[in-house]
């Protein structure tokens, strides 16, 4: 590997899917600003929307995943185009 290129601050990191609350550690130089105490033990949280346990990719479930309205928003703007076609 080249020198110089790769952070120093690697550490075990908290990562939270908001969706489903499951929670993960592994190692990253991510910041952060918010911590989580877990087993006694407290590490930097980072909030994710959609992670593996909650992507329909990885649990075979489809579920509609509408994190500020873009839904509502792609059919409000599009509405007049639907109508026209009926």
């Amino acid at each position: 590997m080249k020198k110089g290129i790769h952070p120093d601050n690697y550490r075990l990191v908290a990562f939270k899917d908001m969706s489903n609350e499951e929670v993960f550690i592994t190692k990253s130089a991510a910041p952060s600003r918010e911590k989580i105490e877990i087993e006694g033990v407290e590490y930097p949280l980072i909030k994710l929307e959609i992670s593996n346990t909650s992507h329909p990719f990885y649990t075979g479930k489809m579920k509609l995943v509408d994190t500020a309205g873009r839904v509502d928003k792609f059919m409000s703007r599009y509405k007049k185009h639907y109508e026209k076609k009926k």
